[in-house]
């Protein structure tokens, strides 16, 4: 099974940008789905999750920014993420909540000020 994120890139702060991730299988069912972020040195964190019948959490430096959202049909996660920040620079990767699978290669976000 392989986890590809797609959609990252260079924008500027407040600009918008919106993340896929696509599994090779049928893995998504029944799992609840997250976007975790990691900047070099500093652990993986997770930013958004979204329940198998669609309830959403999130960390709260992103709340009211980044949407998260998935297709199980199309066995597809999506991050919408809004006016971001420097901060919100990281590579960014798609996994289950618990259950994880071999993580993927992440997609980078850079955000400049």
């Amino acid at each position: 099974v392989q986890l590809q994120a797609s959609g990252g890139g260079l924008v500027q702060a407040g600009g918008s940008l919106r993340l896929s991730c696509a599994a090779s299988g049928r893995i998504f069912s029944g799992y609840a789905m997250a976007w975790y972020r990691q900047v070099p040195g500093k652990q993986r964190e997770l930013v958004a999750r979204v329940s198998p019948l669609g309830t959403t959490t999130y960390v709260d430096s992103v709340k009211g920014r980044f949407t998260i959202s998935r297709d199980s049909a199309k066995n597809t996660v999506y991050l919408q993420m809004n006016n971001l920040k420097p901060e919100d620079t990281a590579v960014y990767y798609c996994n289950r909540v618990s259950g994880l699978l071999t993580w993927g290669q992440g997609t980078q976000v850079t955000v400049s000020s």
